[in-house]
């Protein structure tokens, strides 16, 4: 979503003007035209009259904005369940996997040497197994979860959208990133709560149980392989 906010902070720098050595008969020659000083100072003058003599800045968590909302908390919730069936999926298939390894282990040097390598391969045979299971269903909780925060985040920035303009902010800042180029801010400029209320209000989905806390999908990597999955990448506010 293309950022429609129209709220864009006009930062001015003052641009030092240069004397302008004049003499008397300098102006006798050219009366008509007007000098650089002037054209700099009437340049300034209208840049400045476009500035807002006194700008309010914001901050807003947007990510976490998203999630915290009623509506996002109860997706979440709703994404969990659906992958838990997956998931109960996974753990059964490396448990399986531990239990033909301790089988391997506690055999020890009574299985002969073909006996062994069957089992070895058997072992290997179920871990890539279950390594592909487990990324097919990392990909999948990913997608699903980048889908319902995209969907909900467009919402979301329509009632940030209308905020902003109604407090007449002149720039909204997002301190999503952990990286985010704030440094500081007073709290009372984050309006993180108050858009989560708002949304909260225009949406009229109630708040969750607590028991229902919400918890991104993420299907479990499982330990027997000893790999790690990619984890759903952090998905960004909508541009």
């Amino acid at each position: 979503m293309k950022r429609s906010l129209t709220l864009v902070c006009l930062l001015a720098s003052a641009a030092g003007v240069g004397s302008v050595a004049s003499s008397s008969t300098a102006f006798a020659q050219t009366p008509s035209a007007p000098a650089p000083a002037a054209q700099s100072a009437a340049g300034l003058s209208a840049a400045s009259a476009e500035v807002p003599a006194n700008p309010r800045i914001a901050i807003i968590a947007f990510q976490q904005a998203v999630a915290a909302t009623n509506e996002g908390q109860r997706n979440f919730a709703q994404l969990r369940v659906k992958f838990e069936p997956k998931q109960a999926a996974l753990k059964a298939q490396s448990d399986e996997i531990d239990s033909l390894k301790k089988q391997l282990q506690d055999a020890g040097s009574t299985l002969s040497e073909p006996e062994r390598d069957s089992r070895l391969r058997t072992i290997d045979e179920k871990t890539k197994s279950l390594q592909r299971s487990a990324e097919d269903a990392q990909n999948e909780a990913s997608g699903a979860m980048n889908d319902m925060y995209q969907q909900l985040a467009q919402k979301v920035y329509a009632v940030l959208d209308a905020y902003s303009n109604q407090n007449k902010f002149t720039l909204v800042l997002d301190t999503s990133a952990q990286q985010t180029p704030v440094l500081w801010a007073n709290q009372a400029s984050d309006i993180t709560k108050p858009v989560v209320e708002a949304y909260n209000a225009k949406s009229g989905v109630p708040p969750q149980p607590a028991a229902a806390a919400p918890a991104a999908p993420r299907p479990s990597t499982p330990s027997a392989p000893r790999s790690t999955t990619p984890r759903p990448s952090t998905t960004k506010p909508p541009q």
